[in-house]
């Protein structure tokens, strides 16, 4: 099962192709690290992901899952039972990726993939087909964890994605389409690729961006650098792009998945506030809305709306306020007020300084967990 983000969407297909001579060959396995391989001869480029995905490729599973939803289309039976038409129920049927990281079957996943399923079935390289029971699930990352019992399992190594720069190597491996282990290749496009730049803003993550091909049924899978590791779990594309995949940074989905073990859910503190980063063009239509907001400033981070009843409401912030500081930390940007958020522990809390029209204004309160449903 794939989410896919509502743009167009082309798939990008890779070729690897080329010789290589005895002696070639022989040079090339003597190379000791990724990083010193040319870049140039195809041939090299081939052997180091062969090399990769032989290492890494048995601890990539397939995730199928089923889910019954019941559906009110029984058109044209109205005549018969009035108002009450009679619920019919659908089974949905799904297929994802996953990866092993321990070799008594902890695996991560994509939330989409298995929130709300009645069945997970994983499925090994070798054909082996293990009943998957759903550990715990955090829709606001999309990340997930499932157990299967079995031991001696294949793991695959996690990354650091802190240390990631666009141009690196990025290889995925999943079951797109349906089509299983399959491998694609290309480079880190980019890095920190905001929610609000993709369209999905309920989602607090911060994107790695990737030209290797990512379709329907990769969702779940690792995508891995030059040296093997897992630096990012494949979640999205963008529909009617060419060459853009994404994926949730490892460490994001290490920490997430670290909760979910201990104990099934995951706590995200929140504030219940809406902000926008500020450029001429956005105080332009500040200013010209009937808001009554006047803005003197291009620049910073504007509070444009509080949840009722939440944290930032009780404490006094108001639309309008400019964000200067957080816990005496200057405040350039969203992402850095999001990034201070999941740092923070809930109930810590908060010395916010506010520009409230041309004067400061010292904010106090205290972050909250995030509520299931947010109020209005």
């Amino acid at each position: 099962m794939k989410r896919i983000l509502q743009q167009p969407l082309l798939y990008l297909a890779l070729l690897v192709t080329g010789c290589t001579a005895t002696r070639e060959a022989r040079e090339v396995q003597q190379i000791p690290s990724p990083q010193s391989l040319p870049i140039t001869p195809a041939t090299t480029e081939a052997n180091y992901i062969t090399q990769v995905v032989q290492r890494v490729g048995s601890s990539v599973v397939r995730i199928d899952s089923t889910r019954t939803v019941k559906t009110s289309s029984a058109r044209g039976l109205e005549s018969f039972f009035g108002e009450q038409v009679p619920n019919i129920e659908q089974v949905q049927r799904g297929i994802g990726s996953g990866f092993i990281t321990s070799n008594d079957g902890i695996i991560y996943t994509n939330a989409h993939v298995v929130a709300d399923a009645d069945n997970v079935s994983v499925v090994l390289k070798d054909g082996r087909r293990f009943q998957g029971n759903v550990v715990g699930v955090d829709r606001v990352t999309d990340v997930a964890v499932v157990k299967i019992k079995a031991t001696g399992l294949p793991s695959a190594s996690l990354g650091n994605s802190d240390n990631l720069l666009p141009g690196e190597w990025a290889i995925a491996i999943g079951n797109p389409l349906g089509l299983d282990n399959t491998v694609t290749h290309g480079i880190v496009s980019a890095t920190q690729r905001s929610t609000a730049d993709l369209g999905v803003p309920t989602e607090r993550v911060d994107f790695i961006q990737t030209d290797a091909a990512i379709n329907p049924g990769n969702s779940g899978g690792p995508l891995l650098n030059a040296a093997g590791e897992v630096i990012g779990m494949n979640t999205a594309i963008i529909q009617g792009a060419q060459g853009l995949g994404f994926a949730i940074p490892i460490n994001t989905a290490r920490r997430i998945t670290a909760q979910l073990i201990a104990k099934g859910q995951v706590d995200h503190p929140y504030i219940g506030v809406q902000m926008a980063q500020l450029s001429p063009d956005i105080r332009a239509k500040i200013n010209q809305s009937d808001t009554g907001l006047k803005i003197n400033q291009d620049t910073g981070v504007i509070i444009l709306a509080l949840v009722r009843n939440s944290p930032a409401a009780r404490g006094g912030l108001r639309p309008g306020d400019i964000i200067e500081s957080i816990n005496g930390v200057a405040i350039k940007d969203i992402r850095q007020v999001q990034q201070l958020l999941e740092a923070t522990k809930i109930g810590a809390p908060w010395q916010i300084i506010v520009n409230r029209n041309g004067r400061k204004q010292a904010i106090a309160l205290t972050p909250e967990a995030l509520p299931t449903k947010e109020p209005t």
